[in-house]
């Protein structure tokens, strides 16, 4: 169930108990008597819900990273802030934007809903913004005709599989950062992994890679461990109406590879 639906929810019942006990009830209990029940275990709660809800709502959220599309800016078992705010005032709940505030920009990561699935929590990088051409072609990223430079920074050790990948810094027109490609990977997606969407016949597949045009009010996302992210190339592009927020930072690190307990105060800080 939606987290977000279930504070909804406890914020509305517990206000409710809060503001009868507090204009009403409380006025006709004889002086000195027990709180009853139901403001014990409902109405107390209000003045602690209530900061939570609108924090969660409006302005930070946290997040776990549960996969390894974001190594190596994200590794598994990150735990994340989500600033809200930097994209819009959004409805709780129900996520419509009611007071502009920014707009996603290229290199940003972004936490959305995934459009096949709005349960699904994703996290990816912004790489094409509406009306942008981006082309992935021999595992090289282009632009609006623009290819991205890169400069290779030497060989990533996976820390779960103990993989060796190439690791490169590439530049997201002004926005560096680093990613990942799997020598032994081909550069296209097997068609039997393509995921039908809405905007299918924007985008051309070949055995060299794909060639997109965004269309108008969505965003191109791809991850930064690009032979082993799910990602635009894959299933489409991400609705505007689907937007979580901006990721930037690491407030704490737990897995259970790691010795003796998992935890990696090393990871904590801001990421790009």
């Amino acid at each position: 169930m939606d987290f977000a639906l279930i504070l909804f929810v406890l914020s509305i019942v517990s206000g409710i108990l809060w503001c009868y006990d507090v204009f009403r009830a409380r006025k006709q209990r004889p002086k000195g008597s027990p709180d009853p029940w139901w403001v014990e275990y409902g109405a107390s709660f209000f003045p602690v819900i209530l900061p939570i809800f609108m924090l969660r709502s409006f302005w930070i959220e946290p997040f776990r990273i549960p996969s390894g599309s974001m190594i190596p800016t994200l590794q598994v078992g990150d735990f994340i802030l989500v600033n809200k705010y930097a994209y819009g005032v959004r409805l709780p709940v129900l996520n419509k934007k009611i007071i502009a505030v920014g707009e996603p920009q290229r290199g940003d990561v972004m936490v959305f809903r995934y459009p096949h699935d709005m349960r699904q929590d994703y996290i990816k990088r912004v790489i094409g913004l509406p009306g942008d051409r981006i082309e992935y072609i021999d595992k090289r990223l282009t632009i609006n005709g623009q290819a991205l430079p890169v400069i290779p920074q030497g060989d990533y050790l996976i820390p779960r599989s103990f993989d060796v990948f190439q690791k490169f810094e590439e530049d997201v027109l002004g926005n560096k950062h680093m990613l990942l490609n799997n020598r032994d990977a081909q550069p296209f997606v097997p068609e039997q992994l393509l995921v039908p969407h809405e905007y299918s016949a924007n985008c051309t597949h070949s055995r060299q890679g794909v060639s997109c045009r965004v269309p108008e009010g969505h965003y191109f996302v791809m991850g930064d461990n690009r032979d082993q992210s799910a990602d635009s190339r894959v299933w489409g592009f991400v609705p505007d109406a689907n937007i979580v927020g901006r990721a930037f930072f690491i407030w704490f690190h737990a897995d259970q590879i790691l010795p003796p307990s998992g935890v990696d105060f090393g990871r904590v800080g801001s990421f790009h």
